[in-house]
């Protein structure tokens, strides 16, 4: 019977860890507006990789200039959210990884498009 755990022990800690698993990664979509999830929450000073995914029928963005700015990431990932303007713009089926360290701190999301934070195109990111 000791056999079976020991088999299941060695399995569990021979599966290679990936980078994303190591750092973190979270998928944000967007759709006709909504953000899934809608809230979404991160740990402060460990690095994470976001990835924004357009499932909508058009144009999106997520925009978060103060979640963004209090962020530590490095200058291709600031490129990617549109430096200070912190947001990030997907066209129709586009998705973009942004890999950031985040600072704690609630910070408001929404979706800059007209009209679309008006339908409901908005979330927070809790970051503790």
């Amino acid at each position: 019977m000791r056999i079976l755990p020991l088999t299941l022990a060695a399995l569990v800690l021979s599966v290679p860890v990936t980078a994303a698993e190591t750092q973190g990664q979270v998928t944000v979509t967007l759709a006709n507006f909504s953000f899934t999830p809608a809230d979404l929450h991160l740990h402060a000073g460990q690095p994470v990789t976001i990835h924004f995914v357009n499932t909508g029928s058009g144009g999106h963005d997520f925009t978060a200039p103060e979640f963004f700015a209090a962020a530590t990431m490095d200058t291709a990932n600031r490129a990617r959210v549109g430096g200070k303007q912190g947001r990030v713009s997907l066209g129709k089926g586009e998705s973009s990884d942004v890999t950031l360290t985040p600072r704690a701190g609630t910070y408001k999301a929404h979706c800059s498009h007209f009209m679309h934070s008006t339908m409901g195109m908005t979330g927070t990111v809790v970051v503790d």
